[in-house]
């Protein structure tokens, strides 16, 4: 189970364009994007702490993310 609700992915997807939108590409953008996210929150979260911080900025964000 998946932190991302479906019906988000369908309006990302419709938003770039695509007029109709499957379950199946609904469901793969979400795993795409929550694997994506978790990778990037793991490296933001290393940034903080080798900052001394506990707190996760968003500059820690963009930097993890570059």
């Amino acid at each position: 189970m998946g932190i991302l609700p479906l019906a988000a992915m369908e309006k990302l997807l419709k938003k770039a364009g695509a007029s109709r939108v499957s379950e199946d590409a609904k469901k793969t953008l979400k795993e795409i994007l929550e694997d994506y996210a978790s990778v990037v929150c793991e490296k933001a979260t290393k940034i903080a702490q080798h900052s001394g911080r506990k707190t996760v900025k968003g500059g820690d964000i963009k930097l993890a993310t570059k």
